[in-house]
């Protein structure tokens, strides 16, 4: 679980802003869409990998089963959603086809988070003896909903902690569906704003939790009512903030 964490923070910083403008772009490889959502009834999609360069992509794709605990993101391999093909090769201003495959019944209740992992590896014949070498790697969610009643919206509750290490923000989403927060501010009881970010903080999956580290100085004051300022599935929200 170690190495699959590190594997996510790899992707999250390739990712995290071309998260929030339609298509992700690293190098010569471009995907589209980059957020996969299978509604009810719905067993299969698909991921547009296209190759704008002079040279040919080649790479492997890989589902994994995306979960939160301890305010922190896991990967878990999985079958319940199937890539084909999972191994690509895309010639020079050429595309390819990834069909995703739901393999497993729906669940009930809450929606699923899956994501899909795609590896830009060396050409054939040039992997070093010890193992194989990825040049760069992608990372595209898939949210699957649940086959019962809507998921209706996500249901937040917002803290902000001191420690030693700094102040930490974490989110808990008791909601049925994922939160994709981004924009994120917080103000203060003298209305003064602290800018966290401006693209993509993360997500806080359906009935899961998730923690941040906050780029604040320590003296910062954060006294008096808190509020938050962010969009939550592109709608700006604003919301009381606990601190602890």
């Amino acid at each position: 679980m170690t190495v699959l964490r590190h594997w996510w923070r790899t992707a999250c910083c390739a990712l995290a802003a071309a998260s929030c403008i339609g298509a992700a772009h690293a190098a010569t490889l471009q995907i589209s869409p980059v957020m996969v959502v299978l509604p009810k009834g719905a067993n299969a999609s698909g991921l547009t990998l296209r190759n704008s360069g002079d040279k040919p992509i080649y790479g492997q794709v890989r589902v994994f089963r995306w979960s939160q605990a301890n305010g922190e993101d896991s990967l878990t391999p999985t079958q319940d959603v199937v890539a084909s093909p999972p191994m690509i090769e895309i010639g020079a201003g050429g595309e390819q086809l990834v069909r995703l495959v739901r393999t497993a019944a729906a669940a009930t209740g809450s929606e699923q988070s899956y994501r899909i992992l795609i590896d830009e590896l060396p050409e054939p014949d040039t992997t070093p003896a010890n193992g194989v070498s990825i040049r760069l790697r992608y990372s595209v969610p898939v949210f699957i909903d649940p086959a019962s009643e809507p998921t209706g919206e996500p249901n937040l509750s917002w803290r902000v902690r001191h420690t030693e290490a700094g102040w930490t923000l974490e989110v808990e989403n008791t909601g049925r569906r994922r939160a994709q927060i981004a924009g994120v501010e917080i103000v203060n009881g003298a209305g003064n704003a602290y800018a966290i970010n401006k693209g993509l903080l993360g997500y806080a999956l359906a009935g899961c939790g998730r923690q941040w580290q906050l780029p604040l100085p320590a003296a910062a004051d954060l006294n008096g009512p808190l509020k938050v300022r962010a969009a939550v599935n592109s709608v700006q929200t604003e919301a009381s903030v606990v601190a602890r």
